[in-house]
Formats: structure tokens, sequence, C-alpha cells
């Protein structure tokens, strides 16, 4: 049996895709940790119920919540009481809100809940660009905590863990 070429190419082959899957997987690894917790607010802008806009850009050098929500989530309505102690308890420290209405809800619903609860926050609605530009959010509620440099510390997919929440709010407003 001589050894061929083509023999020898066919049996380097397996070791060869396993090794390039490796390294592959490596710099995947490496890729995760290198970004992770690294991701960057997107530039949006919010269009609030008064008609004014606000954008990121606006909110930059600030702590801030986004909180993606509607007046037909279930989840939203529970939260929003907590949302709203939330923002009362950190608002002096500097802490700023934005809760954005998916854009499938009804305006005067948004404006009626907004108005009756008195919420003390920002209230924009979105036309679903904003939505798209934070990661095509269709889930309600969902939260995203953002740091003053613009680095999003956190995103919650449902209820946040207001605790957990609370300890990451105290350590992103103390001053630097």
């Amino acid at each position: 049996m001589s050894n061929t070429p083509s023999t020898a190419a066919r049996r380097a082959n397996p070791l060869r895709y396993i090794i390039m899957a490796a390294v592959a997987v490596a710099i995947a690894i490496a890729g995760y940790f290198a970004f992770a917790g690294q991701q960057r607010v997107p530039d949006a802008t919010f269009t609030l119920l008064s008609g004014q806009k606000v954008s990121t850009a606006d909110l930059k050098g600030k702590v801030y919540l986004i909180n993606f929500w509607a007046t037909s989530c279930d989840t939203c309505m529970k939260e929003m009481p907590q949302m709203v102690q939330t923002y009362n308890r950190y608002k002096d420290q500097g802490l700023e809100f934005v809760a954005v209405a998916m854009n499938y809800d009804a305006p005067m619903y948004v404006a009626n809940y907004t108005q009756t609860r008195q919420l003390p926050f920002k209230v924009a609605m979105d036309d679903g660009s904003a939505a798209k530009q934070f990661g095509n959010v269709q889930l309600t509620p969902t939260t995203f905590l953002v740091d003053k440099d613009g680095k999003i510390l956190k995103r919650y997919v449902g209820e946040p863990q207001f605790a957990e929440l609370d300890q990451l709010l105290e350590k992103a407003l103390k001053p630097a």
C-alpha cells in the first residue's frame, strides 16, 4: 500500500476540521467574554405623550431605565407600581426613566393609564423603531438599565428582580 498524497490528505482532513472547529470555538468564547456586558445603548429617539422628543444621546451622562410595556400586558400592569416606587426612590440621585409603550398599544389607553396613575416619569409611544433598535423587543415588559457611559448594565425580560435592580442602581448612581 503506497502512501499517495490523496490518502494522506484524507487522513489529515478529520483532524484539520477538528482543529478549525476548536479554534472557532475558542475565538467565539474569547469574543463573548471580551464583549459580555459591554453592549452599548442604541441611538434611539422616543416621542413622549407631550410630543416632545427624547433621545438616548440626550440621556448620555445619566443612569436611566428604558421600559418597553403595554397596557394590555398583565405583567406590565403588575410591575408598574414598583417601577414608580423605584423611580421615586432614585430620581433625586439622578435616575431617569422612559416608559415606552409598544406600537400596538392604543395611544388613548396609554394616555389614560399615564394620567390616572400619575406616572411620574417620561412616557413615550413607540412607532416600532425603538423596539427594533433595542434588539427587536417583542416581549413585554422588557427593561434596560443603562449607565452614565451608555452601557447596558442589565436587560430584564419580564418583571425585574427589584432587589437586584436596586443594587445595580445604587452602584451605577454613585458619584464617580
